[in-house]
């Protein structure tokens, strides 16, 4: 990443409290101009957490697109969040393969086998039944691989050749890897760690959904009853040591777009046990608080702004740009002059990052036709003048006002305040 040094310093110390478990309930909102890098923050901060801590991102308007109440949806993005490591013992079988014996009948309907395997210490021959052997045979597993089977499932892991073995053979794969006969007993007992969501729990015991509605998405309205049971199975797990919770994060982009009752649930959320971090992103100054006339900072009611920490972050520098532009060369395979880069940097600064980011592949199309290997400053300006930015769009209203149509604007309304005082009232 670049730029941001205050506002990614701020995301590296909550990283730290939310790897630490400290930071669980509360609330951190990005507030900045668009185009200077909040999403980009809240990605960094995902991809430096790691597969084992939620991280759930939704865009505050997917709440009010889906086929469930802003809630539900809010609740289910809020439990998405929220991690429980589940630890449990299995047994399992750990040996090197002596001897594999399969019978067919006549017919090859039926099969059964032996299966020796043996450690340092002891070897012992077990009866297979037809699933064993397609999983052996499955695995391709042969005389001398030594193998780990765990007896609750039934799967087999192949995990490398035998060293006693090695001399059996002439010719080998370069991949074949070679490891020391297991020692002690044959059945061990092994501790296994599974991380699943809150979320994942709820919907596979709620009876309407069942496990196949996690692959298809459609899970539905979920039950708080059911709910608050789970929460207190989760709380018993966690008294007995057999579950350890991973409060993650959830970031909410365009957070102004939800309403005032989003926002209340949210103050309500915040405050239960098992609440993961709220990141924000807003881009808006003094604005309109959805569902109400009030205006208040960043869109947010001034209840939750008070709860949450507020991280500015500012527009890029002339040097940034012109880094962030080379970046996105490099990712776009495209060759800038120098004086190209230079051009590009300054229209970065005077319009915005995204549209000067959005003329390189423009421009590259431009170089591409005259079979340039680079691009120059002729076919930046040959694509300045395809495409407005935003300001030479306003200007170039201005100049239509006669042919295009434009919505009257409602005049401003002379109100009475009710202290007597007159205020103007804009709708």
């Amino acid at each position: 990443m670049v730029g941001q040094g205050k506002a990614r310093k701020a995301a590296g110390m909550i990283l730290k409290m939310v790897q630490e478990g400290r930071i669980a309930g509360r609330a951190i909102l990005f507030a900045g101009p668009p185009s200077t890098g909040k999403t980009a923050i809240a990605m960094g901060m995902s991809q430096a957490l790691g597969t084992d801590v939620p991280f759930t991102s939704i865009a505050a308007s997917e709440v009010f697109s889906l086929s469930m109440s802003k809630t539900e949806a809010l609740t289910q993005a809020f439990r998405r969040s929220i991690g429980v490591r589940i630890k449990e013992e299995t047994e399992i079988i750990e040996g090197e393969v002596v001897e594999i014996q399969i019978d067919r009948s006549l017919t090859g309907a039926t099969k059964t086998g032996k299966l020796t395997i043996k450690t340092t210490d002891m070897e012992t021959i077990y009866d297979l039944g037809t699933k064993m052997i397609d999983a052996l045979s499955k695995e391709k597993v042969l005389a001398g691989d030594v193998v780990l089977i765990d007896k609750a499932s039934g799967r087999i892991t192949k995990l490398g050749r035998s060293f006693a073995r090695s001399r059996d053979y002439d010719a080998m794969g370069a991949d074949t890897k070679f490891v020391q006969c297991p020692e002690g007993e044959l059945q061990k007992r092994r501790e296994v760690v599974h991380t699943v969501t809150l979320h994942e729990i709820d919907v596979i015991n709620s009876r309407t959904q069942g496990f196949l509605a996690l692959f298809a998405g459609d899970t539905g309205e979920i039950k708080p009853e059911l709910r608050n049971q789970i929460n207190a199975k989760v709380g018993e797990w966690r008294e007995e040591g057999k579950a350890e919770i991973i409060p993650g994060v959830l970031f909410i982009d365009e957070v102004h777009m939800l309403d005032i009752e989003c926002f209340s649930f949210l103050n309500r959320a915040l405050e239960n046990e098992l609440s993961p971090l709220v990141v924000m992103a807003s881009n808006r100054g003094m604005s309109r608080i959805r569902g109400t006339k009030i205006k208040s900072p960043h869109g947010l009611p001034v209840d939750l702004l008070d709860r949450v920490l507020i991280v500015s972050t500012k527009p890029y520098t002339e040097e940034d740009i012109e880094q962030i532009i080379q970046i996105r060369c490099q990712e776009e395979d495209v060759t800038l002059s120098p004086d190209a880069l230079d051009v590009l940097t300054s229209m970065g600064k005077q319009t915005t990052l995204r549209y000067a980011l959005n003329l390189i592949s423009c421009a590259q199309v431009i170089a591409t036709k005259r079979k340039a290997e680079q691009v120059s400053v002729d076919d930046l300006r040959r694509a300045y003048t395809y495409f407005m930015d935003e300001k030479r769009s306003v200007q170039w209203m201005e100049e239509q006002q006669g042919s295009l149509v434009f919505e009257e604007m409602d005049k401003p309304q002379l109100g009475v305040g009710a202290n007597g005082t007159s205020h103007m009232e804009e709708d």
